[in-house]
């Protein structure tokens, strides 16, 4: 009994570390989603929900936290890009959202539809957080501020961008 719990996580790892060589980033999809692996199992489709479900939960961690950062004491040219960059996210949190919903919904029929429209929004919301970071360029924004929305973001740009190669990967070998 105890052996074949040991052989069942060692494959759901193995799984979760062989899907993410489809990733651009393969080591943050291993670290995200390999505490996932007895839930993903050997389901690509799990595996592609998962990492849109990771990727939600950074995005609004990432939102509240510069929502608190621009009521802090910024320049008002600091408080602007902040603000822009919270709408950003907003949008990327929705189009997270729309995919997670579609996800569940992925059938015989219609499933060109809704995959279509997951790889859409997931694409949008890639382009939605690498637009973000536009207004903090320039020597006139505050460093530590740039840094830290700058490493948060491409976190959550790096997710995303996993996220929708596991998504297309999925797509690949289902259709």
């Amino acid at each position: 009994m105890l052996k074949s719990v040991y052989t069942t996580t060692t494959t759901n790892t193995e799984f979760v570390k062989s899907s993410c060589t489809f990733t651009t980033y393969p080591r943050l999809c291993f670290s995200s989603l390999s505490t996932h692996a007895s839930l993903i199992q050997t389901s690509p489709k799990i595996m592609a929900h998962a990492a849109l479900n990771i990727t939600l939960a950074s995005a609004k961690a990432t939102s509240a936290m510069m929502v608190r950062l621009s009521n802090s004491r910024l320049k008002p040219r600091e408080v602007l890009a902040m603000r822009d960059c919270v709408e950003e996210l907003g949008d990327t949190l929705e189009e997270l959202r729309k995919s997670i919903g579609e996800m569940c919904r992925l059938s015989g029929s219609n499933y060109e539809v809704y995959m279509s429209d997951i790889q859409t929004w997931v694409s949008a919301a890639l382009t939605d957080v690498n637009t973000c970071t536009d207004g903090f360029e320039g020597d006139d924004m505050d460093g530590k501020v740039k840094v830290l929305v700058r490493r948060r973001i491409l976190v959550i740009a790096h997710l995303t961008s996993n996220a929708l190669a596991l998504i297309n990967h999925f797509a690949s070998i289902h259709g």
